[in-house]
């Protein structure tokens, strides 16, 4: 019997952030190489928080991410200031959750239009896509102009804002901001409806699979700035529990960390949310939900583009929501001392669940930091559902088709690579 062979070597993967390659081998249609490697290289940016004022670390963190930087952000303040003994004021938590509607709302609408639609309409690139489609592509810019828009009102700029500070924001906006930032929501409104219906409609994989969901969730809302972390198994922890279940390692071929909850991959981000919360959409975007026929929990990965879509509605009916009760506040935020002690932080990142851990000393100077983003989180997830997505789709297919469907199914995490690569282990020996 002639062997027959396909090895499949993808040195750059494309529609996705960051640097990372791909390398199958299929052996007489059984599958024996699947590597998914990370060769970014590590950034350090725990030890470039060592030694700096806390204060500091708002807009150090923000650097490590141009796509997700209040994510970052959102996270250090809620570690950082569970040290000051003030409580934050209505109003800044009001408007932090409107600067991380921002956020989803640029990311995912870069995601869909722009990273994942083409595999599904049968394009390699969005610019390939636009020919074809321009009112699609023309709408993904639309939201993710509004997000950067958000970003903006308190951040200063939309790419590494710099408005967010311990205690609050260096400054409110002014009243006059709101109307025509509101005027803007309400004309995208229709369209992230038509979003969902567009995504729902479109001819995805059926490929489900077992996997267990994580996410933060929230008692009275969809959970995005904070909240309690809970997963599918069961469990219900608060931040200072992490580290007791969630692990890290290396890999030989990556320069990222790889994730595990208590020795099984897992799920973060937008399908997980969805699985975990969706109780919690306000009553508009369950019937946007009922609409799609989509089933939950869902187990099929590829649903987490319907996912992405509720929460672009989510978000902008969030952000009305916020903007149409603004008043200005009577005083600005107070600067918070902050007490010496280690401290947590979580929020939900676009693409799912980023932790942050700090220990501060008397003279308020980061002595450790660890933050764990949400993609190295993924990464064994991702391998995993490769295997069981080709072995699925058919290992006897032509090189081409594997290759594609492998990228798609690494694509619909919509992976930040950069992200993943942020810290590396340097074991060192001189003679």
């Amino acid at each position: 019997m002639t062997e027959r062979r396909i090895r499949i070597d993808v040195p750059a993967l494309t529609r996705v952030e960051g640097e990372g390659s791909l390398r199958l081998e299929v052996v007489n249609g059984q599958l024996v190489e699947l590597g998914l490697s990370i060769f970014e290289p590590p950034r350090y940016f725990e030890k470039f928080l060592e030694g700096r004022d806390a204060h500091e670390v708002v807009d150090i963190v923000a650097r490590i991410c141009g796509i997700c930087p209040i994510a970052y952000q959102v996270s250090a303040l809620n570690a950082l200031e569970s040290l000051a003994k003030a409580p934050l004021p209505h109003w800044v938590q009001k408007l932090r959750r409107l600067f991380y509607c921002g956020e989803w709302l640029q990311s995912h609408a870069l995601h869909i239009h722009l990273l994942a639609l083409p595999d599904f309409l049968g394009f390699d690139s969005a610019i390939a896509m636009a020919e074809q489609h321009p009112e699609t592509v023309r709408r993904g810019m639309q939201f993710q102009a509004l997000g950067n828009e958000l970003i903006r009102l308190l951040g200063g700029r939309s790419v590494h804002p710099v408005g967010a500070r311990i205690g609050g924001f260096h400054r409110a906006p002014e009243p006059e901001q709101i109307e025509p930032l509101l005027d803007k929501l309400r004309e995208a409104q229709p369209l992230a409806r038509d979003l969902t219906a567009f995504c729902a409609g479109l001819d995805l994989p059926d490929d489900p699979q077992d996997f267990i969901s994580i996410a933060l969730t929230h008692p009275d809302r969809y959970a995005i700035e904070c909240g309690r972390l809970i997963t599918s198994t069961g469990l219900s922890l608060g931040v200072e529990e992490f580290e007791q279940h969630f692990h890290e390692h290396h890999k030989p071929d990556s320069t990222a960390l790889w994730s595990d909850l208590n020795g099984e991959p897992y799920l973060t981000g937008p399908l997980a949310r969805l699985n975990l919360n969706h109780q919690h959409l306000p009553p508009a975007i369950q019937q946007s939900l009922k609409a799609t026929g989509l089933q939950l929990p869902s187990n099929n990965m590829f649903h987490s583009l319907i996912a992405r879509a509720l929460e672009i509605e989510l978000v902008i009916h969030e952000a009305i929501d916020i903007l149409q009760d603004y008043e200005y506040p009577a005083a600005p935020c107070p600067q918070p001392e902050l007490s010496a002690g280690v401290c947590f932080g979580m929020s939900e990142a676009p693409r799912g669940l980023l932790w942050h851990r700090y220990e501060v000393g008397p003279d308020q100077r980061i002595k450790a930091a660890r933050i764990v983003p949400p993609t190295s989180q993924n990464q064994a997830r991702i391998e995993a559902d490769l295997y069981r997505s080709l072995t699925a789709f058919g290992l006897n297919r032509d090189e081409e088709s594997l290759r594609l469907r492998a990228e798609q199914v690494i694509r619909n995490y919509d992976p930040c690579i950069s992200c993943a690569t942020h810290f590396l282990r340097l074991d060192m020996r001189r003679s």
